[in-house]
């Protein structure tokens, strides 16, 4: 039997939240402190499902951490040598995309006879492209089980080259194989075919390089990266992991909403997240937003609806899509095909249950219009074990409605405390 969370109408939000560090953020720089020589010590780690699978798949491959501070702070002892002498393995990751991808291209260095699984949901996400693309430097792969799905055997022995990627499905494919290339004997040069998606990911995963002493040449707007082989990842010593830039677009979407102030702390203005622009789709549709120092502060106005390409930040578009059912116009979100490999098909399970709620969707192959319902209804909320479902849906309940999310748990791949924060900004401050 699923578990159910049953969330009360609200009708007031107004509080602060401090954010949990960014999952994208603290999976690289955990790979990239176990790739340098030396101790590393980062702050404000998140702690959640998708990190725990990093760190478990890192300990097997032998590197040395000590998680402090109730488990924000984790000091890293990173070495090249024990990753590339590895054989034999077996390294289960769930359901964490930022484990999987990064870790596939980082085994293919050197090192025999590795396998990487994860849950069902992992084995129905395509990996095929990254897998091509590795072979083409000279790994040899096997799928296991499915053709283009994990589980997949890695045997190693990626030399560089010429590396030709598709970058219409997702951003991971990408940064995966930049985070590894430096690390290989050969240069490497990557072109990319279609248009890239997530862009934003992958200068986030380039900063992030770049911090840890290792240069990439970005040619021809995007098209081409060239990387220089043998070169070494080198300790920043401390890295300090500013707050989830998505997991900000809950709070400040609710306070678009029926707010209220809210004011969330931990995201500075020149976050190196791509999310952290949502606050410019919601000043276009309405909202009053304002800096101050690392704080972000959303006070509700009148919101209405617009017509926007989001394929710079998928996550953050599923939280605008909520929105439509609360203006006085149409949300149309564009271009946004890759929702449909991600944790589960988002694009059908949004319409599904956007229309569940009452709202009138139409669904395309990768677009979604939604329009504001004459009622919204009471109802329980699939969240096909997807996290960012579970979290999108609880601001249904600022219809001043019931609504029973179901299977609540899965919030604990990227945000275990969502529901606990989310709470504080309307319990007690209830308009009688």
């Amino acid at each position: 039997m699923k578990k159910k969370l049953c969330l009360p109408p609200i009708n007031f939000v107004s509080g602060e939240i401090f954010l949990p560090g960014s999952k994208s953020i603290s999976n690289r720089v955990l790979l990239l402190s176990a790739l340098s020589s030396g101790t590393t010590i980062l702050k404000n780690i998140l702690y959640s499902d998708d990190v725990k699978y990093m760190l478990s798949a890192l300990k097997k491959l032998g590197i040395v951490y000590k998680l402090t501070k109730q488990n924000t702070e984790c000091q890293i002892s990173g070495s090249l040598k024990k990753f590339i002498k590895q054989k034999n393995k077996i390294l289960y990751l769930g359901n964490a995309g930022t484990a999987m991808r990064p870790l596939t291209a980082i085994l293919s260095l050197n090192n025999k006879n590795i396998i990487l699984t994860g849950d069902l949901q992992m084995q129905k996400r395509p990996i095929n492209h990254l897998v091509d693309a590795l072979r083409q430097g000279g790994v040899n792969i096997q799928y296991l089980k499915n053709i283009n799905y994990p589980p997949i055997q890695i045997t190693g022995n990626f030399i560089g080259g010429i590396i030709k990627v598709n970058g219409t499905i997702s951003s991971q494919f990408l940064s995966s194989l930049l985070l590894m290339a430096p690390l290989a004997p050969k240069e490497t040069n990557i072109f990319i075919k279609g248009n890239l998606v997530s862009k934003p990911y992958i200068d986030l995963t380039i900063k992030l390089i770049k911090k840890f002493g290792v240069k990439i040449k970005i040619l021809k707007n995007y098209i081409h990266f060239q990387i220089s082989g043998n070169q070494i990842y080198k300790t920043p010593k401390k890295y300090f992991i500013e707050g989830d830039a998505t997991s900000a677009t809950y709070f400040l979407a609710a306070a678009a909403i029926k707010g209220g102030t809210v004011t969330v702390h931990g995201l500075p203005k020149n976050s190196i997240q791509g999310d952290k622009n949502f606050y410019k789709v919601l000043k276009k549709m309405g909202a009053n937003i304002r800096w101050e120092n690392n704080s972000i502060i959303c006070t509700r106005n009148f919101l209405t609806g617009i017509t926007i390409d989001l394929n710079d930040m998928p996550d953050a578009a599923m939280t605008i899509a909520i929105l439509g059912v609360f203006t006085d116009t149409p949300v149309k979100i564009l271009n946004i095909y890759n929702w449909r490999v991600k944790e589960t098909d988002r694009l059908k399970a949004m319409s599904t249950e956007l229309k569940k709620i009452g709202a009138k969707v139409i669904e395309g192959k990768d677009f979604l219009y939604i329009s504001r319902p004459k009622k919204i209804f009471s109802s329980e909320i699939e969240t096909y074990n997807d996290h960012r479902i579970a979290m999108c849906f609880s601001l249904i309940a600022l219809a001043e409605i019931k609504i029973i999310i179901l299977n609540p748990q899965c919030v604990n791949k990227t945000f275990p405390k969502f529901f606990k924060k989310f709470s504080t900004l309307y319990q007690k401050k209830k308009i009688l």
